[in-house]
């Protein structure tokens, strides 16, 4: 409960750090306000059925530090989506099967998942990177970066096969199905 409220404020933090660094497109005179363009908006830097993609930006004095930023922010963001994402197929599975103590399982499935996810997205792939000077000297940053599916489907598995309790009750055709299913919904 406590990590999923840290997830979320840190989920909450970035999103105000990524409304807030993106760079300036147009001034409207009628509303005087300025209007964001965000790079990397295209369908191929969006999650799909194959991918988990997420971009994020990081603004500082000092280029390297603005990397980082960004990449942590859109690695918080990946975690973030895929995390939804195993929680509602989870919980899909689960009301399918008939499992014997069900909140046991559901527990113990994310507990495993988490670490999946942390140990999944060390290996994450850049897609884009985009680097702006602003005006007052500091850096603005920006990263694409995506990470397969199967890679977390595949990492759920063989976390699962070393479980004896959780594999009693897993069935992985199943299983890939909803996942399949619900990553397909986020495509839409």
């Amino acid at each position: 409960m406590r990590y999923n409220y840290l997830i979320s404020s840190f989920l909450l933090l970035s999103l105000l750090l990524f409304y807030s660094c993106s760079s300036t497109k147009t001034y409207t005179e009628t509303t005087k306000a300025t209007e964001f363009e965000q790079p990397f908006q295209d369908k191929i830097f969006q999650s799909d059925e194959k991918y988990f993609r997420s971009h994020q930006s990081g603004k500082s004095p000092d280029l390297a530090i603005s990397k980082k930023i960004a990449l942590q922010n859109a690695k918080s963001e990946l975690a973030g989506k895929i995390q939804t994402l195993i929680k509602t197929v989870n919980n899909q599975y689960t009301n399918q099967r008939s499992i014997v103590n069900k909140q046991e399982y559901e527990n113990k499935f994310e507990e495993l998942s988490r670490e999946v996810i942390e140990q999944e997205l060390v290996d994450i792939k850049t897609i884009g990177e985009k680097t702006y000077k602003e005006k007052d000297g500091s850096f603005t940053y920006w990263i694409a970066i995506e990470v397969p599916k199967d890679t977390i489907l595949n990492g759920i598995n063989n976390k699962i096969s070393n479980n004896q309790r959780l594999r009693i009750d897993y069935d992985m055709n199943q299983f890939e199905k909803i996942f399949n299913d619900e990553l397909k919904k986020l495509e839409k």
